[in-house]
């Protein structure tokens, strides 16, 4: 991440990574196919770890409730380690193929928080529509928590926006 921040993803080598990590190219592509992965590297355990928060959610909770265990659980996902999802997250919005890469990630999330959903017994459409909006609530709760001067954790925001959603589904 220093690289990419001090050099900028484009001018950032592979050769570079390996280098500054003190590895080979060689020891590189054993952990990455590119330098793309570095970025992107914890996206599978992310999507393990929210899928545990859902399948543990007690059997009587609703989609909605599931989908704010998935989101709990995601909340152990980014530590205090804030600063370098800052940083993710700048080179990711400064760079569309990267971008892309980010919202397929996001996509995929998504389809497998409706899977699981529908593995519980949620019919169509609200297995989709309830993991869609947990997906929402999860994108929006990361730029909040990414924002200069923020203090709260990223699980308190999940659940203040998630009682809003609640909130306005409410009164519509």
């Amino acid at each position: 991440m220093e690289l990419f921040v001090e050099r900028g993803y484009e001018q950032t080598t592979v050769a570079d990574i390996a280098e500054r990590a003190g590895l080979t190219r060689r020891t590189f592509f054993r952990y990455f196919t590119d330098k793309r992965e570095v970025l992107f590297n914890g996206s599978e355990r992310l999507q393990q770890t929210m899928m545990a928060g859902l399948v543990n959610a007690p059997a009587k909770a609703s989609a909605i409730e599931a989908v704010a265990a998935a989101l709990d659980a995601s909340a152990g996902f980014f530590g205090p380690n804030r600063e370098f999802a800052r940083q993710r997250r700048a080179v990711i919005a400064a760079h569309p193929d990267l971008h892309e890469r980010e919202l397929i990630k996001m996509a995929t999330l998504g389809a497998a928080l409706a899977e699981g959903l529908r593995e519980r017994g949620v019919a169509e459409p609200d297995a989709s529509l309830a993991a869609e909006a947990g997906i929402a609530v999860f994108r929006i709760a990361f730029g909040l928590w990414v924002g200069e001067g923020e203090q709260r954790s990223f699980g308190e925001i999940a659940r203040e926006l998630l009682i809003r959603l609640k909130a306005m589904a409410a009164v519509d």
